[in-house]
C-alpha cells in the first residue's frame, strides 16, 4: 500500500493515540481502532447522540510492521475474531478488515456460544454490507501514525 489517510472517531481530539485495555476484547484484541471510512468516523463519534469529533492520521504502513490484512470476512477472519474476542492475544502489529457491525457482533457471538454453527453463520452474514477497521497494537505500530487534524463531527452529519 504506502500512506494512506484514516479516521478515528472519539468523545475528544486525540494527538497521541494510545492502546488502552477494555473490560471486553475487542474484533481484533486491545489497540487503538480507527477506519479508512470517514461516515464510519462520523457515526463512531456520534454514537452517543451527542456531538464528536473525528481525528484524522496518516499511516505510513511501508514500516517494518507486522500487518495482517482480511481482504473480506473469511473463515479465518471469524476464526480470528473468535479467538481474539475469547482474550487470545496475538504478535501483529496492525490488523486490518472488516469489522463485524452491531449485527454481525451478534452472529459472531452466537458462534461463539455454540448456539449457531459455522454455516448458519455464514447463511446469516452474507445479507450484512462488512465496514471497515484497522487496529494499532504496538507502540511501534503507533509510531507509524501521525495526527494531521481533527474536527467537530454533528449529530445530523451522521448519515
Amino acid at each position: 500500500m504506502a500512506m494512506q489517510t484514516i479516521y478515528c472517531g472519539s468523545r475528544t481530539v486525540v494527538e497521541r493515540p494510545e492502546i488502552r485495555i477494555q473490560k471486553f476484547h475487542k474484533d481484533f484484541y486491545w489497540g487503538f481502532y480507527c477506519t479508512s471510512y470517514e461516515q464510519q468516523a462520523l457515526r463512531w463519534a456520534t454514537r452517543f447522540g451527542k456531538a464528536g469529533v473525528v481525528n484524522v492520521y496518516s499511516f505510513d504502513d511501508q514500516t517494518e510492521l507486522n500487518i495482517k490484512r482480511f481482504l473480506e470476512m473469511s473463515d479465518e477472519w471469524l476464526d480470528f475474531i473468535a479467538a481474539c474476542r475469547n482474550g487470545v492475544p496475538h504478535d501483529y502489529d496492525v490488523v486490518e478488515g472488516p469489522m463485524a457491525d452491531d449485527t454481525i457482533f451478534n452472529y459472531v457471538q452466537s458462534f461463539l456460544d455454540g448456539e449457531i454453527s459455522r454455516a448458519a453463520f455464514w447463511e446469516l452474514a452474507k445479507f450484512k454490507y462488512p465496514t471497515h477497521q484497522i487496529s494499532f497494537h504496538t507502540a511501534r505500530a503507533l509510531a507509524a501514525l501521525k495526527f494531521e487534524r481533527s474536527y467537530v463531527a454533528n449529530v445530523q452529519e451522521k448519515q
